[in-house]
């Protein structure tokens, strides 16, 4: 007699066994929507600023870059990525800040594939830029 013991000890081994594209995502593996990271670097000099990216459940993101601030867009399909800079607030900046945010969202803008191993996030392009997640 097949009990529902039996039927979920078989669903796990078909799941154990699949490919891993037939398998289900894990968490640890899903793109980080819903959640905020910071840049894993150090502060500009003369700052204590780190840029983070606050996503939302939809990709749409809000960024607080080491001088200046604006919207974004993340696009995900897999392990491709795709992000749109929106407007961005210019705030003052000082010369050697602003260059370092326009190239950090050139660097977004060019990424084209993401990888998540537990709290850090890679996103790859012509320049890598890894991420933490804040998990506090």
């Amino acid at each position: 007699m097949l009990t529902f013991r039996h039927f979920a000890a078989g669903c796990t081994a078909v799941l154990l066994l699949a490919p891993p594209a037939l398998r289900p995502a894990s968490a640890a593996e899903d793109f980080p929507f819903g959640m905020e990271m910071t840049l894993d670097a150090l502060p500009q000099p003369g700052s204590k600023r780190v840029p983070d990216l606050d996503i939302g459940d939809k990709g749409d993101t809000v960024l607080e870059l080491w001088c200046k601030g604006g919207k974004g867009q993340f696009s995900v399909a897999g392990n491709t990525i795709v992000f749109i800079a929106g407007k961005i607030e210019d705030r003052n900046c000082p010369a050697a800040r602003a260059q370092a945010d326009d190239e950090l969202i050139a660097a977004l803008s060019a990424a084209t594939n993401w990888k998540r191993q537990g709290d850090l996030i890679t996103f790859s392009g012509p320049k890598t830029l890894r991420f933490r997640l804040n998990t506090n």
